[in-house]
C-alpha cells in the first residue's frame, strides 16, 4: 500500500467548504489539475465522473462514499491497483476547520505502482487545499 496526506486549516465554515466539494463540475474553477469533468448523476455515493487533466488522459473515477457536510471519497480502480481519495473536514483549533485529503493506492500492483503514481497524483494537493480554502474564504 502507498499513501499520502495533506491537510490545512482554515476559517471558513465547513458548510461552505462543502458547497464547493459537492458542486463537481466548479472543481476546474478552483482546481487547477482539472482541465475538464463530466458528472454522471448527483453528489451520492455510486455516481461516476470523468476527470481529465490538463495534460492528460480521462480517468474514470466513483464516489464511493458521501457523508454530507463531513466527507466524501472517491475512487479509481485500475484493475490490479486502487486510487482512493478520502476528503475530509474536521474540527480545527480555535474554531477554524481542517480540510484533509488522504490517498491510498492498494491492491496487488500497489508496491510496484504506488511510488511513481502516488506522488504524481498527489504533488498538487497543497496547491488544490490552498485554493479551495481561499474560495471558501472569500
Amino acid at each position: 500500500m502507498w499513501e499520502y496526506q495533506h491537510s490545512a486549516e482554515t476559517t471558513a465554515a465547513p458548510e461552505v467548504l462543502w458547497r464547493h466539494w459537492s458542486s463537481i463540475a466548479e472543481w476546474p474553477r478552483w482546481n487547477a489539475g482539472i482541465a475538464a469533468i463530466e458528472v454522471d448523476g448527483p453528489f451520492a455515493a455510486g455516481t461516476e465522473f470523468t476527470m481529465t487533466p490538463p495534460d492528460g488522459e480521462p480517468l474514470r473515477m466513483r464516489l464511493t462514499e458521501v457523508v454530507p457536510g463531513t466527507l466524501f471519497t472517491d475512487e479509481m480502480d485500475a484493475g490490479d491497483f486502487v486510487v482512493r481519495t478520502v476528503h475530509r473536514l474536521e474540527p480545527g483549533e480555535r474554531g477554524t476547520t481542517r480540510v484533509v485529503y488522504r490517498t491510498e493506492i492498494t491492491g496487488p500492483a500497489a508496491d510496484q505502482v504506488g511510488p511513481q503514481l502516488g506522488p504524481a497524483i498527489t504533488a498538487d494537493f497543497p496547491d488544490v487545499v490552498a485554493a479551495l480554502v481561499r474560495l471558501a474564504e472569500r
